[in-house]
């Protein structure tokens, strides 16, 4: 029988037990107890202590304990340099070089080049080697996010050599769920699953059995296409090789998880017009400093806007009851706007939209902003007629509503595709970009039909 867990229990470990061992110092409770929780409870609690406590932990755990502690830690990239030094350095290198070397990779990757030199140089020749080409590769790269904890057999070996190699790599493998086929060049030349490789004749030969059709990236390749391309054919790792063809390393579905993962936070920063999501423990300074950039580009923006009307000062100095309907408009093409955005973001991240089906995404909108505006431009119409019985004016204010949302929409979808062509984060047209620019164009529309019948509505 499952036990039903309580909406506040939202861990599966007792903390204030732990924290009483780890108070009275007893060692061996604590580690019996503490050893036995998954990794991600164990990180999660090592995150809530304090310091203090988290100083005891250290001479509780072998570093080797630690770096399981650190592979599953959900932290921001820069709390890994406070939690490193209230480590002793070598107890913090030891830990590092026991991590997989894409993990210890990304956590020095955070530190300044003294800190990462002098970690490096506590560790041994082959491991630091192994990180620092890791560091060497671009960010948001292939290359930067791979591992090279994988197994690789040689193409003209026997499955009862290949059984050898796998349990001898086993353990510092990050996956053998697939092999890796190599030839004497290391030049990655095939793949055969786990399954294949148990269920085989012992005296096959892999290259007779291995799958040479390998979907393979390269080290540089974008992070997010590589994250695509996973979630496209279903992989739990995917192999990545240089120019010539040489096996680098794979990349993991977890490491996926985590791009994906930090690539639809970084969108939905941009789209709300910040240039980095707020965690809720930052200060209200920090969250300022991410968050102002944006507002006085768009305050620049708004200035145009004012300055825009004040163009159509005497439009609206002839008939004031205009003024009242600006937000109208403005808002909702601004909406409609947005929606299309959204839309569009959507379909290049999950490369939905295809070369082909721009056009066919782009007439699908026009259509869509038609009909909604003119939709929203009848009830306007009607509404104002029933309330000033102005129809003139309600004509007026309906064919604007309906342009703006027409233009909102086209914009909305058009402009995240050409920043796109043009090999700029889409996510940059943000809602508050979107809606600001939809300010300016639905008041032209409004303000310039005004202008243009205000002989016959004055």
């Amino acid at each position: 029988m499952i036990e039903e867990r309580n909406e506040k229990d939202d861990v599966q470990f007792d903390e204030a037990h732990l924290r009483e061992m780890l108070e009275a110092h007893d060692i061996d409770a604590f580690r019996e107890e503490f050893l036995e929780l998954h990794p991600y409870d164990q990180a999660t609690f090592y995150e809530k202590v304090e310091p203090d406590i988290r100083k005891i932990i250290y001479s509780f755990l072998a570093p080797t304990e630690m770096a399981d502690i650190f592979e599953a830690i959900d932290i921001d990239d820069d709390e890994y340099t406070a939690y490193l030094a209230e480590m002793e350095p070598s107890y913090g290198a030891e830990m590092l070089s026991h991590m997989y070397a894409d993990d210890a990779a990304d956590v020095l990757n955070e530190l300044d080049t003294e800190q990462r030199e002098s970690y490096l140089g506590m560790m041994d020749e082959e491991t630091a080697e192994e990180i620092n080409e890791l560091l060497s590769y671009d960010e948001y790269t292939a290359g930067s996010i791979m591992t090279t904890e994988y197994v690789a057999i040689p193409e003209n070996s026997t499955v009862r050599s290949a059984m050898t190699i796998l349990r001898k790599e086993a353990p510092d493998a990050e996956t053998i769920y697939y092999i890796f086929v190599v030839d004497e060049a290391h030049r990655l030349t095939g793949v055969i699953s786990l399954r294949d490789l148990i269920i085989a004749d012992e005296d096959t030969l892999i290259r007779s059995i291995m799958n040479e059709r390998v979907v393979m990236v390269h080290a540089g390749d974008d992070q997010e296409e590589v994250a695509q391309i996973m979630k496209d054919y279903n992989f739990l790792a995917t192999p990545v090789i240089d120019d010539k063809g040489e096996l680098l390393g794979i990349i993991t579905v977890d490491d996926i998880i985590d791009v994906i993962d930090e690539e639809a936070s970084e969108d939905y920063s941009k789209l709300a017009g910040i240039s980095d999501m707020d965690k809720f423990d930052t200060t209200s300074l920090q969250a300022a400093k991410k968050r102002l950039p944006w507002l006085v580009i768009l305050l620049f923006l708004g200035m145009l806007t004012a300055n825009l009307m004040g163009q159509f000062e005497a439009t609206l100095e002839k008939v004031a009851l205009l003024a009242v309907f600006i937000p109208l408009i403005s808002g909702t093409s601004g909406n409609s706007g947005t929606q299309a955005l959204a839309v569009a973001i959507r379909g290049i991240a999950t490369g939905d939209v295809e070369e082909h089906s721009k056009l066919k995404l782009l007439a699908r909108e026009a259509g869509t902003g038609l009909m909604s505006g003119v939709v929203c431009g009848l009830i306007v119409i009607g509404i104002i007629y029933i309330w000033k019985q102005e129809l003139l004016l309600g004509m007026l204010v309906g064919a604007a509503l309906c342009g703006s949302i027409l233009v909102a929409t086209l914009a909305g979808s058009f402009i995240p595709l050409l920043m796109h062509r043009l090999k700029i984060d889409p996510a940059v047209a943000s809602g508050p970009f979107i809606t600001t620019l939809n300010d300016i164009t639905s008041i032209l529309i409004y303000l310039g039909l005004a202008t243009a019948l205000l002989s016959q509505i004055g």
